[in-house]
């Protein structure tokens, strides 16, 4: 059999499974399971495949018709165009949340250089990092209480060469004392430029997850109590205190939080402006907040 009737298959074989992206999904498992970059799937296609192959494949497609994300079979997911590792320990990156670094790109025009960031609940690390990687002279703070997540997450930056402008410390975001003493140490200043954050923002009683996704994502990452407000308004409202001068805090939410998130930051009575960032469907997905001068 070649490599291109085993593509063809293994996508009509998700097809079948009603996998949203058949094909792309086929050729992510194949060419990671023959090691190879995804045009060559098409430069060999007429390669025979050895049986030794064959069971590698098989069981990566296995692994994918019962569910499991392709992101974490192969163990990486790109995101704002950098690869990030990432396993079970931690989220997958989604584009939605790209609009954080967009956000915090578009807020630092003609702002100093040395940026003083915090991420909070960083799991893979993707945002803090990718900010790292879009401020070179920018230091950060990665807060997780997973120590497997963390683990990912300096996995990360080593492999994008940010390690030395990195902090991780394994806590509770919402322990203030430990991260703004780590924080101080670190950053040498007391307050934040850019507080960004992907919190547990989903309802615990949420029907509309997907089975996928909590089989097989952390539920401490997704979940969390008052309709999944309790952690997007104590961390805002803890470290909003600590934002310097004209600072941004950026936090992702669930796509029905935007009223509820803005009469929050509102009632922090901390920030000039308070705007609700809506993703490419129109939905809610970040509150942004910028503190007084």
């Amino acid at each position: 059999m070649t490599l291109k009737e085993i593509l063809d298959k293994t996508t009509a074989f998700f097809r079948d499974k009603k996998i949203e992206t058949p094909r792309l999904d086929a050729e992510l498992l194949l060419a990671h399971g023959l090691k190879l970059d995804r045009i060559q799937l098409y430069l060999r296609h007429d390669q025979p495949m050895k049986e030794d192959e064959l069971v590698i494949l098989r069981d990566l497609v296995r692994r994918r018709a019962q569910g499991e994300p392709v992101a974490y079979i192969v163990g990486t997911k790109e995101f704002f165009g950098l690869p990030f590792e990432v396993s079970p320990a931690v989220l997958i990156p989604r584009p939605e949340t790209e609009h954080l670094i967009e956000e915090s790109l578009a807020w630092a025009k003609n702002k100093k250089s040395d940026l003083k960031i915090i991420d909070l609940g960083c799991g893979s690390g993707c945002i803090g990092l990718t900010l790292l990687k879009k401020f070179p002279e920018a230091q950060l703070l990665a807060v997780d209480m997973s120590a497997q997540a963390l683990e990912v997450a300096q996995r990360n930056a080593k492999a994008l060469e940010v390690s030395d402008r990195t902090l991780f410390v394994q806590a509770d975001a919402a322990d203030e004392n430990l991260v703004m003493s780590n924080f101080k140490n670190f950053m040498r200043q007391d307050t934040v430029d850019i507080l960004v954050s992907n919190p547990p923002y989903i309802a615990t009683s949420d029907p509309s997850v997907e089975e996928n996704v909590k089989k097989f994502e952390p539920s401490s990452a997704l979940f969390a109590e008052d309709d999944g407000l309790a952690l997007l308004k104590q961390w805002s409202q803890i470290y909003g205190q600590h934002l310097a001068s004209e600072g941004l805090m950026l936090m992702e939410m669930g796509m029905s939080q935007g009223d509820k998130m803005g009469a929050h930051f509102a009632n922090l009575a901390l920030f000039n402006e308070v705007r609700v960032i809506k993703d490419l469907s129109g939905h809610d997905r970040v509150i942004r907040g910028v503190k007084h001068g």
